[in-house]
């Protein structure tokens, strides 16, 4: 049962984000993608420090241990997000090319680069979350739900660029881009899979995973989809975005209750 629900969760995070990014991009749904920044923010810092913390925090294992991992989760993810636009920002120097948003990344914004790396670097993001959601499932049924549905949200942002980068950088047909990014998405599931092998087999790792996966989320909405919302805006468009982080705020917490009365 609980394989099953780590397979059915890593398939609806991983592809069913890319579903949704190419509605957002293509769709009639086109102008609610800076709506969907801000219900991504919420939901991922609902899940790390509503679900996620709460429960690596009650296995017992030393607060001030998990606090480590905590600083040393975010250390990593600041580094590799280093890593990654160094990479991006050799590659334009040595073709000649300068972008100011070398500098600065957006996800919601084209994203120079080839397509086979943007795929490459999804596919290993992505096994990469399947890892985390399995870990949340394996210690809770409605904390793996919460999971589950904070990446597929924090991903559909991150998917739009993927799929600008293959429409316009490659030149791949809307079809095409689309199916590439869902086959990256679809790793989700082979990461689940082996979290699932990795948790039966090393369970006492399993409050450092859940503090590992809080850290990742905490930083993409800190690090990337909150500065795209600090704009000066007016009244109405403050008010929007204040509901729609609360939106995703809430959905978190609902989807954790049902799940959790579902399970008694």
């Amino acid at each position: 049962m609980r394989l099953i629900a780590i397979l059915i969760g890593t398939l609806l995070a991983g592809v069913g984000s890319v579903w949704v990014a190419a509605a957002l991009s293509w769709g009639v749904l086109a102008r609610y993608t800076q709506h969907m920044l801000s219900l991504a923010a919420g939901a991922l810092l609902a899940t790390a420090f509503m679900k996620l913390l709460p429960e690596a925090f009650d296995s017992g294992v030393e607060a001030h241990t998990l606090s480590a991992t905590l600083l040393a989760g975010l250390l990593f993810f600041f580094l590799l997000d280093k890593a990654e636009l160094w990479h991006h920002g050799h590659e334009h120097r040595h073709n000649g090319q300068e972008h100011e948003h070398d500098r600065e990344r957006d996800h919601g914004q084209h994203r120079h680069g080839g397509g086979w790396a943007v795929l490459l670097g999804d596919s290993v993001h992505c096994f990469g979350d399947g890892v985390l959601i399995a870990s949340a499932f394996m210690a809770d049924l409605h904390l793996g739900v919460s999971a589950a549905l904070a990446v597929l949200v924090h991903e559909v942002p991150h998917h739009i660029g993927d799929l600008a980068v293959l429409r316009s950088g490659s030149g791949d047909s809307r079809r095409a881009a689309l199916l590439k990014v869902s086959l990256a998405g679809a790793l989700t599931a082979l990461g689940g899979l082996a979290g699932y092998a990795l948790i039966g087999q090393l369970e006492h790792w399993l409050p450092y995973l859940l503090v590992l996966a809080a850290s990742s989320f905490i930083y993409v909405a800190l690090a990337d989809l909150i500065p795209q919302l600090q704009k000066h805006l007016n009244a109405r468009e403050t008010a929007a975005q204040v509901l729609w982080l609360a939106a995703g705020l809430g959905l978190v917490m609902l989807v954790g209750a049902l799940a959790a009365g579902h399970a008694h």
